[in-house]
């Protein structure tokens, strides 16, 4: 990876070590003599961020530059995107303190605007209109292009939307690629000061892109920084949010001078596993060829299994790992089960927990989700932003300071005559009129909270102003007054893990609470927290997997109509669904286990299943089914693991 001084497309197969090659990357420039505050590396979720960050530290480390860390740029796009409009708020038109309202808020504004109480519909409308702008399609482009009425609807929304936020002095999610764009394409001076800021542009799961983030990178890197874009066309598989293989396409035609690396060997599975993902894979048309290999050995056969129902297939899955756990000495953090939706997981819960089997679900409850940390949340963004609608909404009512819907509908009248927010027509002589004195008098008071530690917010600690926004809001005596004692006790609990842990992060990072405000904003919208790693079983959606390997893997419910999904079959596009197998397949590090179900019950009653069509397309040499009698050489390798099984049981129990 010494290739330094032009376009370069890295393909990383699964387990090939794509981010100790970029940590690697990244210590190459500096060594070079490139300034670590010009290497800028994006990826997609801040987990893959950090261990970017913790491999080029460690590299770094061992030729005498740690200093060089904390100068460097790693982050996803959207905080990258944050960064740059923070920075150049100005010329993006946007207020300093601007918002960035999550999905939540957002569900009633376009319902608003789409005049509907429904929330499925609002909800598909706010989709659609996140789509046309990672897709940078126009509000007229969209209305020109909408082949249904509901479209209709949603790109008729879409013209009044960006307004509607510009009204709330806040962005959307999207908007955190989308406005980076437009304003380095229209104003060729702050362009030009953001390409010289780079020296090396570095992206991570580049498959993974969508076109606005693709013409975020063109426009960042200009016509000379050089950069390093990594990825692996074999597992794009976030096609329904956006991510395009036409990047990948792409490429090539707008660098001529682009160099191809490919990067096959894996450092992950045994062959066998790499043999059947290889052979599935190669059912795909190709962007690029190319085939994984490995040097870890043979391996053990992949074991198919047909299950008669999904509550059996969950209980002979469950009592296959606490075999395999006892045998092998293994932790359940060893195992994981992966399926094609979230629906599937509860057979397994159930069959995890009667057998008292600790298990952790990917995707699982945020703190973030929690209500008493959106209340607090809801507060530091009225902090940053008084003009944020929804965030008033939700702080005024937490404590609610007899202030109700009368009044608060009343005060909305009031706002919508005089064009403003709730918060500044608290102050207006109109509001004199319509509320009575006593809430107006809570109103006020709670707005002057508000005033009050916003002007504080620039000068003085977070942690200060967080404790103190506590005690003079009364939220968690209102906790303690309103719930019993154990829920009141643990959302206090909460509450102050989150302030703690923003306080920290405003010392150890020199944030105030206004950028600790929009940092949370982000973070609620990516992944959340980490959360303490405990030895327990992972259930994920394959989608929630990517980028994480086990050393023993049950990929379950693989039948026609989940995986691959009855929509892409319908639509005589698999594609997607086989590089969403191929994902499955090459988590598995030592041991694979593959089952389907001849009965389903779906809508409370049982279908029929038939095997997926992608366990045909494996190596079949490498599969050894559970209703397929033994091959000779079969049974003396199980007669063999199973004496040295017998032998390390009592081993165990001489000890």
């Amino acid at each position: 990876m010494r290739y330094c001084d032009g376009p370069l497309l890295v393909l990383a197969g699964a387990g090939s070590g794509k981010t100790r090659v970029i940590a690697a990357k990244i210590a190459h420039l500096v060594d070079r003599g490139v300034d670590p505050a010009q290497i800028i590396a994006i990826t997609f979720t801040n987990k893959a961020a950090r261990e970017m960050r913790e491999r080029a530290q460690t590299l770094l480390a061992r030729q005498d530059r740690a200093d060089a860390v904390s100068k460097l740029v790693i982050c996803t796009f959207h905080a990258f995107g944050l960064m740059l409009l923070r920075r150049e708020a100005k010329a993006a038109g946007l207020h300093p303190g601007f918002s960035i309202l999550d999905p939540g808020d957002l569900e009633g504004i376009v319902a608003e605007l789409v005049a509907t109480a429904d929330r499925a519909r609002a909800r598909a409308a706010q989709w659609r209109i996140s789509a046309w702008k990672n897709a940078l399609v126009s509000p007229a482009a969209a209305l020109a292009q909408a082949a249904s009425d509901d479209e209709q609807v949603a790109a008729r929304a879409y013209a009044h939307y960006d307004d509607t936020l510009a009204a709330y002095r806040a962005v959307d999610f999207d908007d955190l690629i989308v406005r980076p764009l437009a304003l380095l394409d229209a104003d060729a001076e702050v362009a030009g000061r953001w390409q010289d800021r780079c020296a090396h542009v570095l992206v991570d799961e580049y498959q993974d892109t969508n076109p606005a983030q693709y013409r975020l990178l063109r426009a960042l890197v200009g016509a000379r920084t050089p950069f390093t874009a990594v990825g692996d066309d074999d597992q794009a598989i976030y096609g329904w949010r956006g991510a395009t293989l036409d990047n990948l396409a792409q490429l090539p035609r707008d660098y001529p001078q682009l160099k191809v690396v490919k990067l096959e060997q894996n450092y992950r599975s045994t062959v066998r596993i790499l043999r059947s993902a290889n052979a599935l894979i190669g059912n795909n048309r190709k962007l690029y060829a190319k085939k994984l290999w490995s040097d870890l050995g043979h391996g053990e056969p992949i074991r198919v299994a047909p299950m008669g129902d999904d509550e059996t297939e969950a209980q002979r899955v469950v009592d296959r790992i606490a075999g395999m756990k006892f045998e092998r000495r293994a932790a359940y953090g060893d195992f994981a089960i992966l399926y094609r939706g979230n629906h599937q997981a509860q057979a397994f819960e159930t069959a995890l927990r009667a057998r008292g089997i600790a298990y952790e679900i990917s995707g699982g409850q945020s703190i973030f989700e929690r209500s008493e940390i959106k209340d607090i949340v809801a507060y530091l963004r009225l902090i940053a932003n008084d003009d944020d609608d929804p965030a008033f909404l939700r702080a005024v009512a937490a404590p609610r300071r007899g202030v109700g819907r009368t009044t608060l509908a009343r005060l909305a009248d009031v706002a919508a005559q005089r064009h403003e927010s709730l918060f500044a027509a608290t102050f207006s002589p109109e509001v004199a009129q319509a509320v009575p004195a006593r809430q107006r008098d809570s109103l006020v008071e709670f707005c002057g909270l508000v005033n009050d530690l916003r002007y504080r917010a620039e000068r003085e600690p977070a942690g200060r102003l967080l404790d103190e926004l506590l005690a003079r809001s009364g939220y968690e005596a209102w906790l303690v007054d309103t719930l019993d004692k154990r829920d009141a006790q643990a959302r206090t609990k909460s509450v102050r893990e989150f302030t703690d842990w923003l306080a920290r992060k405003g010392e150890a990072d020199a944030r105030n609470l206004v950028e600790l405000t929009q940092m949370v904003a982000l973070v609620t919208m990516l992944d959340g927290r980490d959360s303490d790693r405990v030895d327990a079983v992972r259930l994920s959606t394959i989608h929630a997997a990517k980028g994480l390997e086990f050393p023993h893997v049950f990929v379950v419910g693989l039948e026609e109509g989940i995986l691959p999904h009855r929509e892409a079959v319908a639509a005589d596009d698999v594609e997607e669904e086989r590089r969403l197998m191929y994902v499955a397949l090459t988590r598995a590090r030592q041991s694979l286990h593959l089952s389907w179900c001849r009965t389903r019950r779906r809508a409370g009653e049982r279908v029929a299943g038939q095997p997926s069509r992608f366990i045909g397309e494996l190596a079949q040499e490498d599969l050894r089914y559970a209703d397929a009698p033994r091959t000779a050489e079969e049974a003396t390798a199980e007669k063999a693991a199973g004496a040295a099984r017998l032998a390390s049981l009592r081993a165990m129990l001489s000890q």
